[in-house]
């Protein structure tokens, strides 16, 4: 964190890079289209006991909203070895259970304006993350303890948040596209299997998920898509370091050669 005009600035990020500030126990950042529903959702999931977000302190009429910041640590690329651990990653699709089951049956605005590029394209009935990579899970003591930032949210099913976050934490990348953000021996089938029983995935959910990741990570090149369209330096930058559309191409071709690899480890 360095000094800023308006606290803290926090690290991280791509969108709201070098606009987020803290203050004491509270986050000033840049607020979505979607902040009021947002609030609203996080209040409603601690009133069922989920602890594991932040809170809504206030909405401004200057474009920023504040939330209540969570202490702990969130990991940074390329990721230390302590956030890819399988410990890490069972309390990863466990904290997302607990997301989820918290959510189940609270009602949400249709129109709070909801960011559907990387929503589930079916819809659904709960509130989904859509974007549990690890600059957005706050760990303490080696364990994910709550989610943070969730702009992307829209209505989905949870097994597609699962597919979201399987695409960063297990990850469900190419060999390629994973070196230099993540340490070099992960084993893909293994850690997906355990993100599965973690969250505790039915056979039906398991033997769905493998094609919903694809399907994820091609509503992630659109959102880069959108992203470097509208000229966002942040991302036009990133994707040209990392070698364009080629890259998105060769993580797509991945997953559809490994498809059966990945259903075997998820119902074997």
């Amino acid at each position: 964190m360095t000094a800023g005009p308006g606290g803290e600035r926090l690290a991280g990020g791509m969108a709201n890079a070098g606009a987020v500030f803290r203050r004491g126990g509270v986050v000033d950042r840049p607020a979505p289209a979607n902040a009021a529903g947002v609030h609203a959702y996080l209040a409603d999931l601690r009133e069922r006991g989920f602890d594991g977000a932040p809170l809504g302190v206030a909405l401004g009429t200057d474009g920023r909203e504040q939330l209540t910041y969570v202490e702990g640590e969130v990991a940074l690329p390329p990721f230390p070895g302590w956030v890819m651990t399988d410990d890490a990653l069972r309390s990863v699709g466990q904290l997302l259970r607990r997301l989820h089951d918290a959510a189940a049956g609270l009602r949400f605005d249709p129109g709070a304006g909801w960011d559907r590029v990387l929503a589930d394209p079916a819809g659904g009935p709960v509130l989904c993350h859509n974007d549990v990579c690890p600059e957005n899970v706050v760990f303490r003591d080696g364990r994910a303890v709550a989610l943070i930032d969730f702009d992307l949210a829209a209505p989905g099913r949870p097994l597609w948040d699962v597919a979201m976050a399987a695409r960063y934490w297990v990850p469900m990348l190419d060999p390629e596209s994973a070196a230099g953000k993540y340490p070099a021996v992960l084993d893909q089938p293994a850690r997906l299997r355990l993100l599965a029983d973690a969250y505790g995935l039915t056979p039906a959910e398991r033997a769905d998920l493998p094609a919903l990741i694809e399907q994820a990570t091609a509503a992630g090149r659109a959102f880069v898509e959108r992203r470097v369209a509208d000229g966002d330096p942040g991302y036009v930058e990133a994707t040209a370091r990392q070698g364009g559309w080629a890259r998105w191409d060769r993580m797509q071709s991945w997953l559809a050669a490994h498809r059966d690899t990945y259903a075997a480890a998820l119902l074997g």
